[in-house]
């Protein structure tokens, strides 16, 4: 399995992914699920893939070379000539579209689908930065102001953080501590995503970035990163009060009859309905 994440703010974006692939408790790999396009001062795109290890590979390969032509008579449009990132993204969904259409059925018969997920994200001279994540048919949805990231792979763990810290205004070094923790806690909950990382942190109109980490488990602001959340959640946990059940004096009492609903009734004897 896998997990990712990529941000959008007003600053910039930030993308994180790790590197662990299993097929089995026996069979654990690392693959790099991140791969950077850089022109300077023309465009910068990032590519996150969760999913079908054989078919991420082969989009991205196919993704290099791939063209998309709205009318018989117009240019081919490529991830490196697209005027915009909405284009750039449909030629995205077309390299899918094309490796589906090659091996979707193949697969299919041997008892495997065709999944694939893919964050994608960057800025093109001529426009803002858009962030998109991408499915399996091809199509696609964009990151918002309401909704500044997009999550694959093994989303549950690391999501209550990004949900209570993220916001359009949030600095860049603030968005990579919040990712990194949110990392840590898939680590620490999932044994099939793994170190060493990949995060890149990209300024806006920069079109290009020389923030690009590989973080293993030697890293001495991960290390710290990690000791730190776990000491700071463990003082904050301590720090709530412990719920109150013999009816002693508290500011904050938990057995409270609820205003709406009733408490759970008990069944007592054999006879009692439950309705």
């Amino acid at each position: 399995m896998t997990y990712c994440v990529g941000i959008k703010l007003k600053a910039g974006l930030v993308f994180l992914s790790d590197s662990r692939t299993n097929a089995g408790l026996d069979q654990i790999s690392t693959f790099r699920k991140m791969i950077v396009y850089e022109k300077p001062g023309d465009r910068f795109m990032v590519l996150l893939s969760a999913g079908n290890l054989s078919i991420s590979q082969s989009v991205r390969e196919i993704l290099q070379v791939e063209q998309l032509k709205d009318t018989p008579e117009s240019e081919p449009i490529t991830i490196w000539n697209a005027k915009s990132m909405f284009d750039a993204v449909r030629v995205l969904g077309a390299a899918i579209r094309r490796v589906h259409d090659r091996d979707a059925a193949a697969l299919k018969a041997s008892g495997v689908d065709f999944n694939v997920s893919l964050i994608f994200g960057g800025q093109i001279a001529g426009e803002g930065m858009r962030l998109f994540q991408v499915y399996s048919p091809g199509n696609f949805i964009e990151a918002t102001a309401e909704t500044p990231y997009f999550q694959i792979g093994e989303s549950k763990y690391g999501k209550p953080v990004l949900d209570r810290v993220l916001h359009p205004d949030t600095p860049l070094d603030e968005a990579a501590k919040c990712a990194l923790v949110s990392m840590d806690s898939t680590l620490k909950s999932n044994l099939s995503v793994g170190l060493p990382l990949d995060m890149v942190v990209y300024e806006a109109d920069k079109f290009e970035s020389d923030k690009v980490v590989c973080i293993d488990e030697n890293n001495p602001y991960f290390q710290m990163m990690h000791n730190t959340w776990g000491v700071k959640l463990r003082e904050v946990f301590d720090g709530i009060e412990d719920p109150v059940w013999d009816g002693a004096a508290t500011a904050t009492p938990l057995l409270q009859p609820a205003q709406r609903v009733q408490a759970l009734k008990k069944i007592q004897t054999p006879d009692e309905k439950l309705i």
